[in-house]
């Protein structure tokens, strides 16, 4: 367990959400400059996508291993370190003359955000005492990484138009140099563990592998299909790869992922939510904008500009949930959060051929914004409840990658789907019945997440497991499988 001085709260919730925002960024800003790019590197068609996959892939993947290295290692060098390879790898990506030179950047930029992510979060919990405190901050980060996700694809619009693909590489250069100048005075440096304990060198392996995997697969199924050979034989060696780190986790007097966090319904029930979540709105991001630009015929910087309402949106939502959650459990703003999400995205759904921005998206972007801003900040307030502050990266990595498998494999199902209903159809009326499509599944993805949030998460507020869970991690002797 790490003994530490006190930081300062205020620099460490900065520092903390300046790193969330660059990483929420870099998820969105290449999408709009992917036909750029390949017009300056020579990407080949079916290659261009590994710009955006091997991001996922890596940052996906690497999620709980980060988590569990912070607590191990330290939460500030893990963080200084993701964050110096991830900026080191945007100023790389944005110099890349060949494919494969962007490819590994981003590959490199999905390790470093993997390391600094989770630790980021953790930084936060150990900061901020439960209870309103820690709502507050928390809702700052989430604020921070919902403005990411949407000022992305206007930061990609515009830069793309106005200056050049490279810039949206670059731009997160001076985001991860303000991050790194004020950790020195905000964050205090860790001293080194009490209680020594070994990296679960098989639980990662084991984890890393069966998260990449499935990933991979997912990612990869617009190329090859749901029911391809290739496709199948990818997923079923990932559930077979998950299947033993989970038996291996039960056997390990260190594990990787304590088993026991999962059996708090607040943890347990946060994860799944933040899930289907995550797969609502990274479909409703990818789906608003081909519409924007396919069917309406929209330029790259104005469908970045269209995205506007919906960052405001995803500020004021939660900032209202701060406020719900401050005196009343994170269920209170979760439940009704998603309910108006999966509205709005159903009023999505009813997008025509012949509309405009004004009539078919600016006010179920509204909706679905604020909805989405409910449920952001409360879920990473329950997922992290009850949770000891040395167990803290573990259950901030498995926030993190929840959110992240969400996005992947809820995007590529829903695509899929949008895909069957338009075929090869370029007409905008064709296109705009499969995208439909898609901004209906996303609405019953946050429809179900309504139900678990009903039915998963404790009445009871969130200070009731916490006392239970933490003893229970704290006095857990060293060799005790969990």
């Amino acid at each position: 367990m790490y003994k530490n001085s006190p930081g300062r709260p205020g620099l460490v919730l900065a520092v903390v959400t300046v790193a969330q925002f660059v990483f929420a960024l870099d998820m969105s800003v290449v999408n709009v400059a992917l036909p750029a790019i390949r017009r300056a590197l020579g990407f080949a068609p079916l290659d261009l996508s590994w710009v955006v996959h091997v991001y996922a892939l890596t940052f996906g993947g690497l999620l709980v291993l980060g988590g569990r290295a912070c607590d191990l290692y330290g939460r500030r060098r893990l963080f200084v370190l993701g964050l110096a390879v991830f900026g080191l790898c945007s100023l790389a990506g944005g110099l890349a003359q060949a494919p494969w030179q962007l490819v590994a950047a981003r590959a490199g930029q999905g390790l470093g955000a993997a390391a600094a992510a989770p630790a980021a979060l953790a930084m936060l919990t150990t900061t901020f005492t439960e209870g309103p405190q820690r709502v507050r901050a928390l809702g700052v980060w989430s604020a921070a990484n919902a403005a990411g996700g949407a000022l992305g694809v206007l930061a990609g619009g515009l830069l793309t138009e106005y200056a050049s693909w490279r810039w949206v590489m670059l731009v997160n250069l001076p985001i991860v140099a303000t991050a790194l100048a004020l950790l020195p005075g905000g964050v205090a440096a860790e001293a080194r563990p009490v209680r020594r304990e070994r990296l679960d060198a098989p639980g990662a392996a084991l984890a890393t592998g069966g998260v990449g995997l499935l990933v991979f697969g997912v990612v990869r199924t617009d190329v090859q299909g749901w029911g391809s050979p290739a496709t199948l034989g990818t997923l079923a060696a990932a559930i077979a790869l998950l299947a033993a780190f989970v038996v291996t986790e039960r056997r390990s007097p260190a594990p990787l992922l304590r088993l026991g966090l999962l059996r708090s319904r607040w943890v347990a029930g946060a994860n799944v939510l933040v899930f289907l979540a995550a797969a609502g709105q990274f479909s409703a991001f990818y789906f608003v904008s081909l519409y924007l630009q396919q069917v309406l015929g929209m330029g790259a910087a104005a469908t970045g500009a269209a995205f506007l309402p919906f960052s405001a949106g995803l500020v004021a939502g939660t900032v209202v949930a701060t406020r719900i959650t401050a005196t009343r459990t994170p269920r209170a703003a979760l439940v009704p959060g998603a309910v108006m999400a999966a509205a709005g995205l159903a009023w999505f759904a009813l997008i025509r051929p012949d509309g405009g921005f004004l009539a078919d998206v600016l006010g179920p972007s509204v909706v679905t914004s604020i909805g989405t801003g409910l449920v952001l900040a409360p879920v990473a307030a329950a997922a992290t409840t009850g949770i000891s502050p040395r167990e803290a990266g573990m259950a901030s990595g498995l926030l993190n990658s929840s959110r992240q498998l969400g996005g992947c494999v809820g995007l590529a199902a829903l695509a899929t789907i949008a895909a069957h209903r338009t075929g090869s159809a370029t007409d905008p009326a064709d296109l705009n019945s499969g995208y439909a499509l898609g901004l209906a599944g996303a609405a019953a993805l946050f429809a179900v997440a309504a139900v678990v949030a009903i039915g998963a998460l404790p009445r009871r507020g969130p200070e009731t497991p916490g006392p239970r869970l933490a003893a229970l991690a704290e006095n857990q002797p060293e060799g005790t499988p969990s």
